[in-house]
């Protein structure tokens, strides 16, 4: 199918969605939860459901305060549903609704459970988009897209969230992002955080936050913003857990399986799982290149696929103790492994001026890949007063240990004198060792009537170790040492304080002011160049977030913040990589952080509306440098610093339902980025207005079945030298419950036309590229789960970690 034609189901299901967005008048019920003892009752979920079909229309999580507050447009009988676990379910007496009424509970009081809790069957899914006055989360658990799939493969689907074809995560059309897992970063380069969130199951995740600003509280690194994956956590007293069987078919098979236990006996909660994951792809690439020669232009045309396999094993677990009800202490322990293999083949044909000869080139680059993690967690949360003043503290310990190889074989003959051909070799070793000590603390001071005092301090050191050890031959010779060999030995310290305030200016205008400071001392030692290269500077980090209320359904958000994002450590590595013997990667110690500055405004209506228009100035931005020697006929790609990049952006989210059964979620971004930058002897002075649409679709059908419908499409946009054309997808999942809902049977269908294909050109200075990539993301996954319980309900105090910097491993 033509990529207009997926434009065209894209554009459809987009506008379906949109052409129910009348404006409807709201029913508003209110109230408040409490426990027995009268205390404010948090996280409880609270459900407004159809009396005569038992339909869930609509719902909501009471807030720190027990209060809800739930907006309809539907019409009839209805009761308010209120559970929570540990607790015995409240229901309503029916009563009725319509557009417009108002209706407050007060003060609602539920009982703690003495028994086992009863079975709830819940036949509607909450909302998948949640808008919060300081991020947006996505709910993944529950969804039928989710069910098979990985942490990567979810993020990629999320509002403003896009994962190119180099698996770089961009968020609202800029990288620099920073990925954590439960408030802790992962500390990893682009390749390196896309391996591991490919192990981490998508069944494990509760939701998603996206923090398009944080607050000073936060790292300053991630000039774009923050994704925070929220695990699940415990919720049985005694025992319970799942186990899954699964896999993917998109021309080569993959298996996955899983198993989470999770247990806990009078203080002590336990939760562990493990899972493994095979995800295997062939890559398709068709590139070409012009070379300007005197005598005229000389082509080549080159073919290519790699074929992927990866395995992967991924453990999360911990344990907390409570000391008492104001005090608790835990660990938290990852470790996870990722076993690669990488078939490469291309055939280049090289046609030049003056000659009906035609050259070429075959290539074949076979390498083997190993990565081992382990993460290590401490913690503790004291409660120290009835005002609710928090006490928290984080120890955290990262260690990485990678190691490569890969025998790049090139043959070249003339004509048809293949059985001619001559033969050289390039032997690339690499092994890689990270090490990452992190230490936090957070105080937390409430001060009355809306006023919070924040302050921490936290210190990170990192070590790393690259060496890359390269050699070639000819024909049937010994292999040489090559001179590009090279060790490099890395090591960060980064020392932070910050301070902020919360309070109001009037009763419906709140602000929140902070401060981070940031002292960095960076070494870069390349042993084998006997070059030393140091970096040692302090750091402002300012940030203001300004909430005005208009009206019951209306606010504002104003944020502004300005923020850091340095180089992952193998970038500024001396090194060189042969990626074919035409093209070669090279690493940039000179390479310096970037910083960038952002304003952001977020009008949000009926808290589910979203409009925001945003604006970002990046100096020093990063970006893939391509360089063409036309001499040799090679090519060179780096990353290096632009002098600026300058970003706008509108983004509306607009949740509709269109009927009890049938809700969706639909999002429309228009982002313009310009970029401005001496390259070598050229100037780059381009910007690029582009586009993107999504929108989901989740439906409620008969007879336990569930499914879910998401179209994709982003317009064609610049990034520096590089000009991307448009591309959509589609993908569509069904699940359906079995056993009483103990067991679910999951069957997705990812990029159901085979359309997101990558297509660019780098038309800059002396470059004259264009190239085409399919990632055979087109394919059918299944997955089969069982659930399993023992034991009674109960609740689980709220974890605090550290948000450290693992971002940039490499």
């Amino acid at each position: 199918m033509k990529i207009s034609t997926q434009v065209f189901v894209v554009l459809l299901t987009f506008f379906l969605g949109m052409s129910n967005l009348a404006a409807k008048e709201f029913s508003q019920i209110t109230g408040r939860v409490a426990d027995g003892k009268g205390d404010f009752l948090p996280f409880a979920n609270v459900a407004l459901v159809e009396t005569e079909s038992g339909i869930l229309l609509t719902g909501a999580v009471t807030g720190d305060d027990g209060k809800f507050h739930i907006e309809s447009a539907r019409s009839g009988k209805v009761h308010l549903v209120v559970s929570s676990i540990g607790f015995e379910t409240f229901k309503t007496e029916p009563f009725d609704i319509k557009p417009g009424t108002n209706k407050d509970f007060g003060m609602i009081t539920i009982k703690e459970e003495a028994g086992k809790l009863s079975e709830v069957t819940v036949r509607a899914t909450r909302p998948e988009i949640i808008v919060e006055a300081d991020k947006t989360i996505v709910n993944v658990e529950g969804s039928v897209l989710a069910d098979g799939n990985t942490a990567l493969e979810v993020i990629g689907r999320s509002p403003g969230v896009y994962v190119d074809e180099n698996d770089q995560i961009n968020l609202n059309g800029r990288p620099g992002v920073t990925v954590m897992i439960n408030d802790r970063q992962t500390y990893m380069s682009a390749a390196d955080l896309a391996q591991f969130l490919r192990s981490i199951p998508a069944e494990n995740i509760k939701s998603i936050e996206i923090i398009n600003n944080p607050p000073s509280r936060f790292d300053a690194e991630g000039g774009a913003g923050i994704i925070n994956l929220r695990l699940k956590k415990n919720n049985i007293d005694g025992m319970f857990g799942n186990v899954s069987l699964g896999g993917i078919y998109n021309g080569i098979f993959g298996p996955n399986a899983g198993l989470s236990l999770n247990v806990k006996k009078g203080k002590w909660t336990n939760q562990a799982s493990l899972n493994y994951n095979e995800f295997n792809f062939v890559n398709e690439l068709d590139i070409s290149r012009n070379f300007q020669l005197e005598q005229g232009v000389s082509n080549f045309h080159q073919n290519g696929n790699i074929t992927t396999y990866n395995k992967s094993l991924f453990f999360n677990g911990g344990s907390d103790y409570e000391i008492n009800s104001n005090h608790s202490v835990g660990i938290t322990v990852q470790a996870s492994e990722y076993n690669g293999e990488n078939i490469g083949r291309s055939l280049t044909e090289i046609n030049n001026p003056g000659t009906e000869d035609v050259f070429f080139l075959r290539s074949r680059n076979d390498s083997d890949s190993r990565n081992r993690r382990v993460f290590g967690n401490f913690h503790y949360v004291g409660v120290l007063d009835s005002l609710g003043t928090k006490l928290t503290s984080d120890l955290d310990y990262t260690r990485m240990v990678s190691s490569s190889n890969s025998l790049l074989t090139n043959n070249n003959w003339v004509n048809e004198n293949e059985p001619l051909s001559t033969r050289d070799f390039i032997l690339t070793l690499n092994d890689m060792d990270y090490s990452i000590f992190t230490a936090k603390v957070d105080f937390i001071r409430p001060l009355g009537k809306g006023r919070v005092f924040e302050s921490g301090l936290k210190g990170s050191w990192v070590k790393s170790d690259n060496n890359l050890d390269l050699s070639k031959a000819v024909e049937d010779e010994p292999f040489q040492p090559d001179p590009n060999s090279n060790r490099f030995i890395y090591e960060e310290n980064v020392l932070a304080a910050y301070a902020s305030y919360k309070s109001k200016f009037a009763e419906n205008v709140s602000f929140q002011a902070g401060l981070r400071t940031e002292y960095s001392d960076i070494t870069g030692n390349s042993v084998t160049l006997d070059q030393v290269n140091k970096q040692n500077y302090i750091d402002l980090f300012p940030s203001l977030s300004v909430q005005q209320k208009v009206s019951k359904d209306y606010q504002i958000i104003y944020n502004a913040n300005r923020r850091i994002t340095r180089p992952n450590y193998r970038l500024l590595n001396p090194f060189v990589y042969y990626i074919d013997p035409l093209t070669t990667e090279e690493g940039n110690p000179n390479l310096r952080p970037q910083y960038a500055h952002n304003l952001e405004m977020n009008h949000v209506v009926k808290g589910a509306y979203q409009f925001t228009v945003g604006y970002s100035l990046t100096n020093d931005v990063f970006q893939q440098i391509f360089t063409q020697d036309e001499e040799s006929r090679t090519t060179t790609t780096y990353t290096a610093n632009l002098d600026r990049a300058k970003t706008w952006n509108f983004r509306a989210m607009i949740p509709v339902e269109i009927r009890s059964w049938w809700n969706t979620s639909n999002m429309v971004q228009v982002t313009n980025s310009a970029w401005k930058s001496q390259i070598g002897d050229a100037l780059l002075d381009v910007s690029q207005t582009s586009y993107t649409l999504r929108t989901q679709h989740n439906f409620n059908l008969p007879a336990g079945f569930r499914a879910e419908l998401m179209g994709m499409y982003i317009g064609p946009a610049q990034y520096g030298q590089a000009t991307i054309k448009g591309f959509g997808w589609v993908d569509l999942g069904i699940t359906k419950s079995l056993m009483k809902d103990k067991m679910t049977l999951t069957l997705n269908g990812t990029d159901l036309f085979a359309s997101q294909v990558i297509r660019a050109n780098v038309q800059f200075d002396n470059i004259d590229t264009q190239f085409r990539q399919y990632r055979n993301t087109q394919g059918v996954r299944f997955t089969l789960r069982y659930k399993f319980a023992k034991g009674e309900s109960f609740r689980v105090s709220n974890r605090s970690g550290s948000t450290e910097e693992r971002n940039r491993l490499d």
